[in-house]
């Protein structure tokens, strides 16, 4: 039985020690500061925060190109001599990354693409099914993996609130931001993922304690969510009382077992610092 190899790109904000455990590849998105070209993961997500603070300014953001992807298949082969590679990438709807893996996969036999139609955590939880169902299932066929894959993209949630609406707003990634323009500085808004597209859905107001806590109650209430696993996203600053009671929360809702996800410098760029967000599977 060939060996199947999951893929997947930066902006799931994989936890290193997942993807080391069950082998998923990753390959960086871009992140540009002052003409300079930074690979996602190799720059410390503080220097994004650094920079804006020092110029005002936000770095921009650039898709994985084509020949990236096919140097990244191409390692993998190499890595993983005959196997079969199942890529989840990051939604078509919000960067060109999946195009281009789309090209690049042309050249290459045994290679699976799907678009998961999310970001972040609801990426990252999508991916991390995908392993446990690999994990508990080592012989499956390749095609039937896709199926499960394919079948749990739409029950992927994620929601979350951004932690600086400057960095929102010049991020451009909303659909509908301009609703929310003239009541910017005194909203929280909550950005959700609707059909692989970043849509502000609800506004919160007051404290950030306060807005997380409505965030979680909403989203429980909405969404079925599997209670055995729980993803919970932040950017460098939330405050770690607050981290400690969507815990509680979480808990009390009877989740068995919850994962904080960091977001890196793809997601950091456009959310900026203090953010917090949930993912999970819906039942």
């Amino acid at each position: 039985m060939r060996r199947i190899i999951l893929s997947t790109e930066s902006g799931a904000d994989l936890p290193g020690d997942l993807a080391e455990k069950y082998d998923v590849q990753v390959v960086p998105m871009h992140i540009i500061m002052d003409g300079k070209d930074y690979l996602d993961g190799s720059l410390p997500v503080q220097d994004i925060y650094d920079y804006y603070e020092r110029t005002k300014k936000i770095p921009s953001t650039t898709a994985t190109n084509t020949h990236e992807y096919q140097e990244f298949f191409a390692t993998i082969r190499e890595n993983f001599p005959d196997c079969i590679i199942i890529h989840i990438g990051y939604t078509s709807k919000a960067s060109s990354s999946f195009q281009s893996a789309v090209i690049a996969a042309e050249e290459f036999e045994d290679i699976f693409l799907i678009d998961a139609l999310n970001v972040t955590g609801g990426l990252a939880a999508i991916v991390l099914y995908a392993a446990k169902v690999l994990e508990n299932e080592p012989v499956i066929e390749p095609e039937r993996l896709v199926e499960k894959i394919e079948a749990v993209v739409p029950k992927a949630r994620l929601t979350f609130i951004p932690g600086s609406l400057e960095f929102l707003k010049a991020g451009g990634r909303v659909s509908n931001m301009a609703s929310l323009i003239g009541t910017l500085l005194k909203i929280k808004p909550c950005i959700e993922l609707k059909d692989g597209k970043l849509v502000s859905t609800k506004k919160y107001r007051g404290k950030m304690s306060g807005a997380t806590e409505k965030l979680m109650n909403d989203y429980l209430n909405e969404f079925n969510i599997d209670r055995e696993q729980l993803y919970f996203i932040y950017s460098i600053g939330l405050d770690e009382k607050i981290k400690q009671r969507m815990d509680e929360v979480a808990k009390e809702n009877g989740f068995q077992n919850i994962r904080w996800i960091q977001a890196g410098g793809m997601i950091s760029t456009h959310s900026g610092a203090g953010g917090f967000g949930v993912a999970g599977l819906e039942e």
